[in-house]
């Protein structure tokens, strides 16, 4: 197990149980899942100090909310509340440290518990070949909400594809918090983006929970038409979704650096093939399945 370094931002001490010490074995117990909900930390807050060095942070009162980062105005179109419980939940964030260029990424994938300590998994991504960069640093970050514990931390590194897709149903009349459904699905796992406002697809901006479940993204995948994939970094609607408010199917797909986005009317239109009826269905019936 590769574990990150905790450096500069560790926020409170603690240590972790040892799984295999000589003389003084500690059973841990089996793993289970840390249910933990994605932060949009740059929505409303910044970093004081960015770390030069892989650190991780663990945010146990306001104080130190307070001491580490700064509270600024809203920053994305979409609202999201940036108040934390410190009382029923920890913040917890990973930097990746200074990178050359944009295009870098830290992710925390997964987080799992035993008797002994929490395991937070997490992966690092490199600009793709072909994906346009910024010749300026840049300092990746991902943050999330953990219940509250008094359990020690350990950061595992992994490998995992960052390619993903996002499918959505939009229906832009509708009312309430969870009326408009979007997920982000991985090999690792997928993510339910949480209250997506109209129109408003820039998914970086939302809080989402996530369901581990591995090789989803595979699995679908190839269900995707040939004429979609073909489309490779370009944008396609079919029909005119939600023109007479009867909504749409939203699919993105992030190959390296190439993002494919499609709108598909919920009612057959001409335009749609056989293909292209089959694989709306499919997506719906995910989406179904997901709720």
């Amino acid at each position: 197990m590769k574990k990150l370094i905790l450096g500069l931002f560790v926020a409170f001490g603690f240590s972790a149980c040892s799984l295999n010490d000589g003389n003084n074995y500690v059973d841990c117990g089996a793993n289970t899942v840390v249910n933990f909900t994605g932060f949009p930390f740059l929505c409303n807050y910044s970093v004081k100090s960015q770390p030069n060095n892989p650190a991780a942070v663990i945010i146990a009162s306001q104080e130190k909310m307070d001491e580490y980062f700064t509270k600024h105005a809203n920053n994305c179109p979409v609202a999201s509340d940036p108040n934390i419980d410190f009382t029923k939940e920890y913040l917890v964030g990973l930097f990746a440290g200074a990178k050359p260029t944009s295009g870098y990424d830290i992710v925390i994938s997964s987080i799992v518990e035993n008797n002994c300590e929490i395991v937070v998994n997490y992966y690092e991504k490199a600009p793709a070949v072909g994906e346009n960069v910024t010749q300026a640093p840049t300092y990746p970050s991902d943050f999330v909400l953990i219940p509250k514990t008094t359990k020690g931390m350990i950061f595992n590194k992994t490998v995992e594809s960052a390619d993903n897709m996002i499918i959505g149903s939009f229906y832009n009349q509708c009312t309430g918090a969870d009326c408009q459904k979007f997920y982000q699905i991985n090999d690792y796992n997928t993510l339910k983006f949480l209250n997506v406002g109209a129109g408003q697809y820039d998914f970086n901006q939302y809080k989402y929970t996530p369901t581990i479940k591995r090789g989803e993204y595979t699995l679908l995948l190839k269900s995707v038409p040939a004429e979609i994939l073909a489309l490779k970094g370009q944008t396609k609607t079919y029909g005119s979704p939600d023109a007479a408010d009867q909504g749409g199917i939203y699919f993105e797909l992030r190959q390296g650096a190439s993002v494919t986005k499609v709108y598909i009317d919920n009612n057959d239109t001409s335009d749609q093939s056989a293909e292209i009826k089959l694989f709306k269905k499919a997506i719906q019936e995910k989406i179904t399945s997901l709720k």
